[in-house]
């Protein structure tokens, strides 16, 4: 879990605690600890209380978004820290159109994926 900095932080437009996600996908809070464990979720202390949040785009109604996990792994093989990796996916590619994160919950996919892959060439 990482401390998250003002930066990225204001890149991400929304964010969601932990039990929230839990009720999203109709599992314990203890599954979606496990899911960001095994990196499937980016999970980041901010606020306040410094509470665990996952962006808001990574779900899409009661499922994480297709592709994410994917993802995540191709930019953990290049090394990314969860930071780098927020940025990023929610810094704009005019070559998408859009944000990597944005094309993800479009269903875009591959076009990410090839993307993340150019990272590490």
């Amino acid at each position: 879990m990482t401390e998250i900095d003002a930066k990225i932080d204001a890149l991400v437009p929304a964010w969601l605690h932990l039990p929230d996600i839990a009720e999203m996908l109709d599992v314990e809070v203890t599954r979606v600890r496990q899911l960001v464990k095994e990196g499937q979720l980016i999970a980041v202390r901010r606020g306040e209380n410094r509470t665990l949040q996952v962006p808001a785009a990574f779900l899409d109604g009661n499922k994480v978004v297709k592709g994410l996990a994917g993802t995540l792994t191709l930019l953990r093989d290049d090394h990314f820290t969860d930071e780098e990796m927020l940025e990023w996916l929610f810094t704009s590619d005019p070559s998408l159109p859009g944000t990597p994160a944005q094309a993800l919950s479009e269903n875009r996919g591959t076009e990410v994926k090839r993307r993340a892959q150019a990272l590490a060439v």
